[in-house]
């Protein structure tokens, strides 16, 4: 069946889509999503990229924040285009990444926005995350009329940094005439996250790096569903509204025991009050950076872990037909994936 033709063997002319960030973990299952669904895909990579190549899409080398040399102009990539899914993002838990992170997501937004306004394109879907809405230090679920949570991720630079993207893209889109479409997926896991920005506390967990049990609670999806969802939002979305994109909502307890019956692999049991916990982990980062060494643990991490990422994803599922696979599915290919690139 080629990218063109539908499950049904027909061909489809829907028009060209553009997917910045399509070689990250969300993007790489956005991007079969728009194939399945009959799109035609143009990626904004780096580089080049012989994986996305082979899966019958176009390859735009650029970058979002800057024009890289030798390369086009980032207009370029927007010839023909018709909808942008802007998918592309910096993670990272170190605060000295805190610059890069703000360049990424908001020079790199506003650029792109613009280039999409130049080219005619009319349809934007955002890819932010549920760290700007849904998080909180009581065990509560919270859906999208909760305000942004900047008391508490003020510290996290990668949470703060997507706070003012969405605020960014959310005013572009009403000052452009732009259709902004946001969607907040939860910690996303699943299988394909070659980079394993977003499934390194369970390759940690895997390593028996994690000590101890903190107190909050964690959701997460699938990074399949929130493709489908993604690619969903495209056409049901309603211009300037978030979706939050979960599964499970479960104490880090829990999600640790479920891991345990997964894997085989024990999972911590010590407990130890928090604020000794932030102290231990800050005192151990500090001391690996000193030698210039990965640490095992950082504090961002151990902070992140003591709140409740809890979340109502009701709205999706109304509107954009979200559905979440029953989080064995999820946990299992998790595994399994990292096991395979850990050998």
């Amino acid at each position: 069946m080629s990218p063109r033709t539908g499950t049904d063997g027909r061909r489809r002319d829907k028009p060209l889509v553009l997917v910045t960030g399509g070689s990250g973990f969300l993007g790489r299952w956005v991007v079969e999503e728009l194939i399945r669904t009959g799109h035609r895909v143009r990626v904004l990579a780096r580089g080049k990229s012989p994986s996305l190549e082979a899966l019958g899409v176009e390859v735009a080398v650029g970058d979002v924040a800057r024009d890289l040399e030798g390369t086009p102009p980032l207009a370029d990539a927007f010839i023909g285009v018709s909808a942008l899914f802007h998918l592309a993002g910096f993670v990272s838990r170190d605060p000295d990444d805190g610059q890069r992170m703000m360049r990424v997501h908001i020079d790199g937004t506003r650029r792109v926005f613009e280039a999409a306004k130049a080219a005619g394109v009319r349809r934007v879907v955002l890819s932010s995350t549920s760290g700007t809405i849904a998080v909180s230090r009581e065990a509560v679920v919270l859906d999208e009329r909760a305000p942004y949570p900047t008391d508490i991720v003020g510290g996290w630079p990668y949470y703060l940094s997507k706070i003012y993207q969405e605020k960014l893209a959310l005013d572009l889109g009403a000052t452009l005439g732009l259709e902004v479409v946001v969607v907040n997926p939860s910690l996303l896991l699943g299988p394909g996250d070659e980079r394993q920005s977003s499934t390194s506390d369970v390759r940690r967990f895997l390593k028996r790096e994690i000590p101890v049990v903190p107190d909050g609670g964690v959701s997460f999806v699938d990074a399949r569903d929130a493709a489908a969802a993604t690619v969903a939002a495209l056409e049901k979305g309603r211009a300037g509204e978030r979706y939050l994109l979960g599964g499970p909502n479960w104490t880090v307890e829990e999600y640790f025991g479920r891991l345990e019956r997964a894997s085989k692999v024990r999972a911590p049991r010590l407990k130890l009050p928090n604020r000794l916990q932030r102290a231990a982990a800050a005192l151990l980062e500090h001391a690996y950076r000193a030698l210039d060494k990965e640490p095992p643990v950082e504090r961002i991490s151990v902070e992140m872990a003591q709140v409740y990422w809890w979340c109502d994803s009701g709205k999706a599922e109304r509107e954009l037909g979200f559905s979440a696979r029953e989080p064995g599915e999820t946990l299992d290919d998790t595994i399994r994936d990292l096991r395979t690139r850990m050998i």
